[in-house]
Formats: C-alpha cells, sequence, structure tokens
C-alpha cells in the first residue's frame, strides 16, 4: 500500500481569500492585522502573570509583589480592549494577590 503524506492543513485566507469585494478584502486585511495585534497583547499579559507566579514559587516575596503590581494593571488594560472577559480579569487579579500574600 503507498503511503500517504501527511501535510499540515495551509491556511486558506493566504492561498485565496473568500472575500470577493473590495470591502470585504479590506475588512479581512484589517481583521488579519487585529488578530497579529491581539496576540502580540495577549502574548505579554500571559507573560507578566508567569513572572509573578514564578516569583510565587521561587518564593520571593518582593519580587513577587512588584511582578503583580505590573501585572494587575496589564490584567485591567486588556480586559477594557476586550482581549479577555471583565469577570475572567478580575477571577486572574485575585488568584495572584491572594497567592502573593499568603506568602
Amino acid at each position: 500500500m503507498p503511503t500517504i503524506a501527511r501535510f499540515s492543513k495551509p491556511n486558506l485566507w493566504e492561498i485565496a481569500p473568500l472575500a470577493n469585494s473590495p470591502q470585504a478584502r479590506k475588512r479581512a486585511r484589517q481583521s488579519e492585522t487585529r488578530r497579529q495585534h491581539n496576540a502580540g497583547l495577549r502574548s505579554s499579559l500571559r507573560t507578566s502573570m508567569k513572572k509573578v507566579n514564578k516569583a510565587i514559587l521561587e518564593g520571593d516575596k518582593d519580587a513577587a509583589q512588584v511582578f503583580y503590581k505590573a501585572a494587575a494593571p496589564m490584567i485591567d488594560k486588556m480586559a477594557g480592549k476586550g482581549l479577555i472577559h471583565a469577570h475572567k480579569a478580575a477571577r486572574h487579579k485575585s488568584r495572584l494577590n491572594k497567592s502573593v500574600r499568603a506568602m
């Protein structure tokens, strides 16, 4: 039997955009730009939360407080932009703060 080569699925947006009108093509371009921008913001948000958790695991309370004070406004900012839900932002801040205070 012949072996079937397995390839990852190609990104259909790059091959042939589904938009047919000029307005829809522009909107697709704008959406892709915004998606990439949001991905970067989401990554920086996760990194800031990881820094707090790492400081907690290492037992460095001063560093954990400093990182938390930097992460809390960032979490609020992402919730304000609609990147994450407001309840999720509150949950993350609450859990991080609880962990820092418990040290």
